[in-house]
């Protein structure tokens, strides 16, 4: 029966304190120490070493500061954590000439990167690496400055080392300072750049070896890819996009009064698109989509989306876009 009502008086686990051990910690502490029979309702103070035999009266109890019963606490956990860092550091070592035989199986060349800075550094070691050939495709909208300036730094660096690089935007891009004044700063000769219609997700390929393509919406998470078959076909498919992309050097006509957003966006309402579809495929939002399918039909005097449609054909905006 006396062993119930303790465990009714001390219902929790080993490294928690219970009301009953901090009244006899405080006191413990008031007297100097206590009797060893007032431990029974509180056994968490022993089980946490606040408490230790007087060494002149085996029957008594002296108070431990808090801070020395944690440092005798964590001797262990102490102990262990370096024992597996000894282990992982020996099993680093041990497993580090095995490294260049692992890169060659095609089966663990996807590695992935989370977080900007890990992807940062993994896009420098490549950039550093590369020696012929380097391919971008990125949206509009994803190249804020300090994104460019880097962008600049790795060109510069691989143009000295004669590396050609190709970059693939969107149409929009063609009226970005930004963009302009890094393609301004990149030694002629060395950086070739088109322009496509429709947003495409960012992908970057060195040298037809290591392709990088976001992992999330967010792209703070990214694969880094070395499989030669899927670099290989990352790269045909970038030559297609390249092979109906518009040179940056070649102007791309508009009919008068439309911008070649709304003329893009006339070529996807004729095709039957919603709007939410034709925001998704140009990179913009739903609103702004609107805005311009409103701007094309103040510009055509349609009094309807559906007559929108039929003068957008008869205007020859989209018949420009086939």
């Amino acid at each position: 029966m006396g062993n119930d009502e303790g465990k009714s008086h001390h219902p929790h686990g080993a490294l928690e304190l219970c009301d009953a051990g901090v009244r006899t910690y405080t006191e413990a502490l008031r007297a100097g120490r206590i009797p060893r029979a007032a431990l029974e309702p509180a056994p968490c103070l022993s089980e946490l070493a606040l408490v230790h035999p007087d060494p002149q009266d085996d029957g008594w109890l002296r108070p431990v500061p808090p801070s020395a019963a944690l440092t005798h606490l964590l001797q262990p956990v102490t102990r262990e954590i370096h024992d597996r860092i000894r282990l992982s550091a020996a099993l680093a070592d041990s497993l580090a000439p095995l490294a260049s035989v692992a890169s060659t199986d095609p089966n663990l060349a996807i590695t992935v990167l989370e977080g900007l800075p890990l992807i940062d550094a993994a896009i420098q070691n490549a950039t550093e690496g590369a020696r012929e050939e380097v391919l971008t495709l990125q949206p509009v909208g994803s190249h804020p400055v300090e994104q460019l300036r880097k962008a600049l730094d790795r060109a510069l660096d691989m143009t000295e080392r004669g590396v050609t690089l190709r970059h693939i935007y969107q149409h929009p891009a063609r009226h970005s300072p930004a963009i302009k004044a890094y393609l301004a700063d990149v030694p002629p000769g060395h950086i070739e750049v088109r322009t496509i219609e429709q947003t495409a997700e960012r992908l970057f390929v060195f040298d037809h070896t290591v392709a990088f393509v976001p992992a999330d919406g967010r792209r703070d998470v990214a694969l880094e890819i070395r499989h030669p078959a899927i670099v290989r076909y990352l790269s045909q498919a970038y030559e297609v996009l390249w092979a109906q992309a518009k040179p940056l050097t070649a102007p791309t006509p508009t009919p008068a009064a439309v911008t070649a957003v709304q003329a893009s966006i006339a070529r996807l309402l004729v095709e039957g698109d919603s709007d939410q579809i034709v925001a998704r495929k140009l990179g913009i939002s739903v609103r702004t989509c609107r805005a311009h399918i409103a701007k094309l039909m103040h510009t055509l005097d349609a009094t309807s989306r559906t007559h929108l449609g039929a003068l957008l054909v008869q205007s020859g905006i989209v018949e420009w876009e086939r």
